[in-house]
């Protein structure tokens, strides 16, 4: 298995060059990363040349890497007032002031949304991921991916949904999991928790009205490993 994996990494490689921004082989699957203004060409010749074949396209699904690799809770030590925040206040629930120092990494050269593919070769029995980011993280525009493999439709609108991501070329791109009136993309990590408005059934109306939120937000506890002989070695 690994030595088919390599050869599959050896074949992508030479095929596209200088098109493969990363490539890596790691729990023995195979994962390339492409820029946008080629991902349209490299798609195509993994599902049409002979020697890939990625005939099915499994999911595709967005990423937004603020504070990527940032830690909250780094620490395994307990206060007599408890976990109510973190050692470093970067909590995705916090909003965008707590995050904002991570969103944009002093030397970062790569953006914060991504799009990522998995693909399917049932000819070679192969899988492979594929990564594609965002130029632009204000406005997150990918190619789409809907003329090569017809299954990427809904797939694509669920990434505009929840990430905000425009995939360039969808022939339907519109909200497909929440409201009509929703206001942002809930998989942002700056995305309130507690989110930006509520909703209510008023029988006075007699329909569902929007409101500000009324409740206040808070950030889960996680699991706190405290020094105790009984965990020691």
């Amino acid at each position: 298995m690994v030595d088919a994996l390599q050869t599959l990494m050896e074949k992508l490689q030479t095929r596209f060059g200088a098109a493969l921004l990363a490539s890596e082989l790691d729990y023995r699957e195979v994962a390339i990363e492409i820029p946008p203004t080629q991902a349209t060409e490299v798609f195509t010749a993994l599902r049409d040349d002979p020697d890939f074949a990625f005939e099915q396209m499994m999911d595709v699904c967005g990423v937004d890497y603020a504070a990527y690799s940032e830690v909250e809770w780094a620490t395994e030590d307990s206060t007599n007032r408890g976990f109510s925040r973190g050692v470093v206040e970067r909590a995705t629930g916090r909003g965008q002031e707590a995050i904002q120092c991570a969103v944009q990494k002093p030397g970062a050269t790569r953006g914060r949304f991504a799009a990522v593919y998995q693909l399917l070769s049932i000819a070679h029995n192969q899988r492979l991921r594929v990564r594609v980011f965002a130029p632009d993280d204000e406005l997150p525009v990918v190619p789409s991916v809907v003329a090569i493999w017809a299954s990427a439709n809904w797939f694509e609108r669920e990434a505009f949904d929840l990430f905000g991501i425009v995939f360039e070329g969808h022939p339907d791109l519109r909200r497909i999991l929440t409201d009509y009136g929703f206001i942002g993309h809930p998989f942002r990590k700056d995305f309130p928790l507690i989110g930006n408005v509520e909703m209510r059934y008023d029988p006075e109306r007699g329909r569902v009205v929007y409101e500000p939120v009324s409740i206040e937000p808070r950030v889960l506890v996680p699991r706190v490993i405290r020094k105790d002989n009984r965990y020691l070695p």
